[in-house]
């Protein structure tokens, strides 16, 4: 749905990556009105069957049954980092059998408030990423270097969880290529808020808010929230 010269079909794969992990995108609504999300590459790179999206903010059992059995299951994890939170690589060398992962796609604060308001999504293992890598979504702001977009998420953790490095080169590939089109015409490298407030370099009215204030004072310090 691009127009052809920055048309990013030539960078998906030909044919979709046979994985045997499934992934269930949970995406705030919010996502669906952007233009330069990153879900529908990710759903472009694998079978239909292996990426479902569903959109909403609130999800019970009643009008949700089949997420509900899903998120019973004891091969369900959801990609959430926090205390309680496994590192994958410890979690993928223990599984032998297919796994169903649970991603939010959002803002941070939209997914933390999915998260916290459905009970549902307590009941999956909850597991996390090593911040090893640094973001490649350059036009977007993320609040600090390691915060990955939804597609890079998923590109790492089915990397891991299907013990494929090159799933992961092969999912980043439209990625890169959107950001270098966006790039060479007109956009701008978005670093993150981390980035900006060590180096003086963040030019918006600090908040007034004592919480949130509290969390920018954090990153400068190196501090992990």
């Amino acid at each position: 749905s691009r127009p052809q010269k920055v048309c990013l079909c030539p960078f998906l794969p030909v044919h979709p990556l046979k994985v045997s992990t499934c992934l269930y995108i949970i995406q705030h609504p919010a996502e669906e009105s952007r233009v330069l999300r990153t879900v529908p590459l990710l759903a472009a790179c694998l079978p239909p069957d292996k990426c479902k999206i569903l959109v909403g903010r609130r999800f019970n059992e009643d009008r949700y049954p089949e997420l509900a059995t899903v998120c019973r299951n004891p091969n369900t994890l959801i990609l959430y980092p926090g205390a309680e939170a496994t590192n994958l690589e410890e979690v993928a060398v223990m599984s032998s059998s297919p796994s169903v992962m649970i991603i939010i796609d959002g803002t941070w604060s939209q997914a933390k408030d999915i998260f916290y308001k459905n009970s549902l999504f307590r009941l999956p293992k909850q597991v996390q990423l090593k911040p090893s890598i640094s973001s490649q979504y350059v036009i977007r702001t993320q609040p600090t270097n390691t915060c990955l977009s939804t597609l890079e998420c998923a590109a790492v953790a089915l990397s891991i969880m299907e013990k494929n490095k090159s799933i992961q080169e092969t999912i980043l590939h439209p990625l890169q290529a959107l950001c270098s089109f966006q790039l060479q015409h007109g956009a701008q490298i978005h670093h993150s808020k981390e980035h900006l407030l060590k180096n003086g370099l963040y030019d918006k009215p600090m908040p007034k808010n004592k919480r949130k204030l509290r969390r920018m004072e954090l990153l400068v310090n190196n501090v992990k929230i």
